[in-house]
């Protein structure tokens, strides 16, 4: 397959009118021991796995009563998933790619961390163990990540690891690649530009097998990682939304926006308090859902998971994980 282009997406103010109203429904707060539940992903018991800032991947059991550690990483893991062979795949922006024992913890590195994998954050896995990733960035790390989106460097990648070890890139050129879902079918596989206010999509099969585009552009906040639910739509966690302040520095010359994000982080722009997520359908990009709203002790939603008929969240800056049923 050869390697598509991808084109900076031009920039445009978000569409007037597009703010939706508070539709959010009552949320179910379930604390965790750790800061920054940065995903979540439910197993086909309603276990609950997220990965917090100290290193460890945690498990809460689907009452909510139960919550032990599978393992520690020793890192910072984000991205989970389901491997094939009833491992976790965790993507760990200091460890690397890893697969996990759920039993006993033993981790097995598949690609470490380095100078060819940066900040590894999201993926998807087909049902060959073939695993879609992203490397978000090769200029900085994870703490840092402020600093890419508004220098915008666009050096972020999906990725893919064949089940004999192989890796390829697919994709380059992105502004800090996030998010990772895989279609149903696996014809596609969806990338999420945090910089640039965007998913892409690019083919893997049919008769546009290693085309891209872009399936949903012009976002009113910052996509962070997304997964495809149980009833086939692409889900999206929207962290924060778009600050007017951003869109003006990303269209300063590059030397303005070094300088900027060096500022003191008391004045930098803030992420708004608000919980957001949306879903759409994978062969149109229509939007399905849009809940948005406040909940006064829960936000900036970095991790999305439908699982028959829940909405499970995670976030960077919280010490708990969320969900709601759609209505």
């Amino acid at each position: 397959m050869g390697r598509p282009r991808i084109e900076p997406v031009v920039w445009r103010a978000p569409r007037p009118g597009r703010k939706p109203k508070a539709s959010l429904p009552a949320l179910t707060v379930r604390q965790v021991t750790g800061t920054g539940a940065e995903d979540v992903l439910v197993d086909e018991h309603g276990h609950v796995f997220t990965g917090v800032e100290d290193g460890r991947v945690l498990r809460l059991t689907a009452d909510g009563r139960r919550l032990d550690t599978i393992t520690d990483t020793g890192g910072r893991p984000l991205g989970l998933e389901l491997y094939p062979d009833g491992r976790l795949l965790v993507c760990d922006a200091d460890k690397g790619l890893l697969l996990v024992d759920k039993r006993d913890g033993e981790i097995e590195v598949l690609i470490p961390a380095g100078p060819g994998l940066r900040v590894c954050n999201n993926a998807a896995v087909a049902k060959d163990g073939t695993i879609y990733f992203t490397d978000s960035t090769s200029r900085f790390d994870l703490e840092f990540w402020k600093a890419d989106i508004l220098e915008h460097s666009g050096t972020g990648r999906l990725l893919r690891r064949s089940p004999d070890g192989s890796v390829e890139t697919l994709l380059d050129g992105l502004h800090f690649a996030n998010g990772v879902a895989l279609a149903a079918d696996e014809s596609y596989v969806v990338v999420a530009q945090t910089g640039e206010y965007c998913l892409n999509r690019l083919w893997l099969t049919g008769d546009r097998a290693g085309e891209s585009d872009v399936l949903v552009d012009n976002l009113p906040a910052f996509p962070d990682n997304i997964s495809t639910g149980s009833d086939g739509l692409i889900w999206i966690a929207l962290a924060a939304p778009r600050d007017p302040v951003v869109d003006l520095l990303l269209r300063t010359p590059p030397r303005v926006r070094q300088v900027l994000w060096r500022v003191p982080d008391r004045l930098q722009p803030k992420e708004k308090r608000v919980v957001w997520v949306r879903a759409v359908d994978g062969a149109t990009g229509r939007l399905v859902h849009d809940f948005y709203g406040k909940a006064p002790d829960y936000h900036m939603v970095t991790g999305v998971r439908e699982h028959e008929g829940t909405v499970y969240l995670g976030s960077l800056n919280e010490r708990a994980i969320a969900l709601f049923g759609l209505p």
